[in-house]
């Protein structure tokens, strides 16, 4: 008598369309929250971003923590997503803010792997110091110090995870300390760029991003001395050029 074999039906795509579906309808109704011109479309659209992380309180309250800070990048690209269209009248602007947020949800936030978790980390931190200097840039400066304080520590979190450092939390307390330094420095007179981008923004973004390539490259055994060199005397230039050319005009401290 021959076994019974169970015949599996190669997958049609259905169960893959209607999760994409799913996942899009999250930055379509933020975008057509923010196009009706709801008074209360901020409290709406964060709402949103909030409930579709229900399932973070699916599991045992003892896991909430881990699972918080599992979450925490995305949900802060949420939040500036919804920033970014709040400040934004252009049908354009807005449609592309939704578009970036469908390509976060559906593309760079499901990838795992070293280069896939860094990469969320370093967008998580350049999305979230923009949205917060935009939206509360005339806010209280020790709110602004705590908040960069969090959004240092949340990226950089994120991103030793992906690498299993073990001094990943000291590492990354002493990136949001040297985060929320910088904002109490240069609080005093905060500076924009192109009209809505912090000068504080600009300096964390170019020096983070290349203290994660150093890290990364000497992680892989890859860190040669002219890399270096190269890496360090390219964010050293930028910081000088944005200090010696920035108007600081009569303001000090």
């Amino acid at each position: 008598m021959k076994p019974l074999v169970a015949k599996i039906k190669p997958a049609s795509g259905f169960s893959n369309l209607v999760h994409f579906g799913l996942v899009l309808l999250l930055p379509l109704v933020i975008f057509l929250l923010a196009r009706v011109q709801q008074a209360n479309f901020v409290q709406l659209a964060l709402s949103l971003v909030l409930l579709s992380k229900w399932r973070m309180l699916a599991v045992r309250p003892r896991f909430w923590p881990a699972i918080l800070r599992a979450n925490a990048v995305d949900i802060m690209v949420g939040i500036s997503i919804v920033i970014f269209m709040a400040h934004s009248m252009s049908l354009t602007m807005q449609f592309t803010f939704a578009v970036l947020y469908g390509v976060w949800l559906l593309f760079v936030k499901p990838r795992t792997g070293m280069v896939a978790t860094a990469s969320q980390a370093m967008i998580a931190q350049l999305f979230g110091l923009m949205a917060l200097f935009l939206a509360w840039s005339a806010g209280p400066l020790y709110g602004l110090i705590l908040v960069t304080g969090v959004i240092c520590y949340v990226a950089a979190r994120h991103y030793f995870d992906s690498f299993d450092e073990p001094y990943g939390k000291m590492l990354s307390y002493l990136w949001a300390y040297f985060g929320a330094a910088m904002v109490w420095l240069l609080g005093h007179w905060l500076l924009f760029y192109f009209g809505n981008i912090a000068q504080p923004t600009v300096l964390l973004s170019t020096i983070g991003y290349v203290l994660a390539t150093l890290y990364y490259f000497d992680h892989n055994d890859k860190l040669s001395a002219t890399t270096r060199k190269q890496l360090i005397f390219i964010m050293m230039a930028v910081v000088i050029i944005i200090v010696a050319f920035s108007d600081w005009g009569d303001k000090t401290l």
